[in-house]
């Protein structure tokens, strides 16, 4: 799944190909997503000029001059195309495809179908049910050493598992939090509310900055079907020091790295540099 890296790169290829556009029509060439679409979406959308685009956790929300905001999620396997014109025929999986005044096409193909695409008022954004519990965001101010030192101080569950709870950071996703904690020599098993962990808070914020922002400045990792707006692939996952790297050395003490399962996800470390 697109984790916030990915996200931010497809909001920002969007914002830089969309902002100012206009929706001349909206095709909707099926009935739902991971959830039905809004009543009378394509008509709410007709003559709505974008006016941005941004992202909040995994979600991207197009900002239409009309008053109406688009809330966006790609799922799994959800990606956006922008075309100079529309194809003579779609793809099978082109489910939501917007025309543009300028004769442009926004496509939006979806495999599997795990994305989810919603209407509401721009002064109902925040408390939209996709959005309304969601936590601080993991590169904004209100992430620090002593918002997390407060979350997890009754968490005696491993910490790789805790910040990868959306209800305590968004956007923290397996691929980063492996990397941050190689990063910050934090092990995934330490209780999150242990002494050595605790004691390890401020270095593993700044770990988490390092990881997101890098991977956003490489475009993203590409695992399976992510990619740009352009079709372009992400380069992140060629810096990898621990994720899928099960059983090769580790990139500081050449030590086998180790892989487990928490939470049913992949765990990937060094039992050296992180005891």
């Amino acid at each position: 799944m697109p984790e916030l890296p990915e996200v931010e790169t497809v909001k920002r290829g969007l914002a830089g190909a969309l902002t100012g556009a206009v929706i001349k029509k909206t095709l909707l060439r099926r009935a739902n997503l991971r959830t039905p679409f809004p009543k009378n979406m394509a008509e709410n959308l007709a003559g709505a000029r974008i006016k941005t685009i941004a992202r909040r956790a995994k979600y991207l929300l197009f900002y239409l001059d009309n008053g109406k905001v688009i809330i966006a999620h790609l799922g799994m396997t959800g990606r956006f195309s922008v075309l100079p014109t529309a194809p003579k025929e779609f793809a099978t999986h082109d489910h939501v495809v917007f025309i543009l005044n300028d004769g442009r096409c926004v496509i939006y193909n979806d495999a599997r179908r795990f994305g989810v695409m919603d209407l509401c008022a721009e002064n109902e954004v925040l408390s939209h049910k996709f959005l309304a519990e969601l936590a601080p965001e993991p590169l904004e101010k209100d992430f620090t050493a002593n918002y997390l030192t407060d979350v997890l101080k009754k968490r005696a569950s491993p910490i790789k598992p805790a910040i990868m709870e959306q209800k305590l950071v968004v956007g923290v996703g397996n691929i980063y939090a492996n990397e941050a904690l190689f990063m910050a020599g934090i092990s995934p098993i330490a209780p999150a509310n242990s002494p050595i962990v605790t004691k390890k808070l401020p270095l593993l914020i700044d770990c988490i900055h390092k990881v997101l922002n890098d991977a956003i400045a490489a475009g993203g990792s590409t695992l399976r079907d992510f990619a740009h707006v352009s079709g372009e692939s992400g380069y992140f996952q060629h810096s990898f020091h621990v994720y899928g790297r099960g059983g090769q050395p580790c990139t500081k003490c050449k030590t086998p790295i180790t892989t487990i399962r928490q939470a049913g996800r992949a765990t990937f470390y060094c039992e050296k540099c992180q005891k």
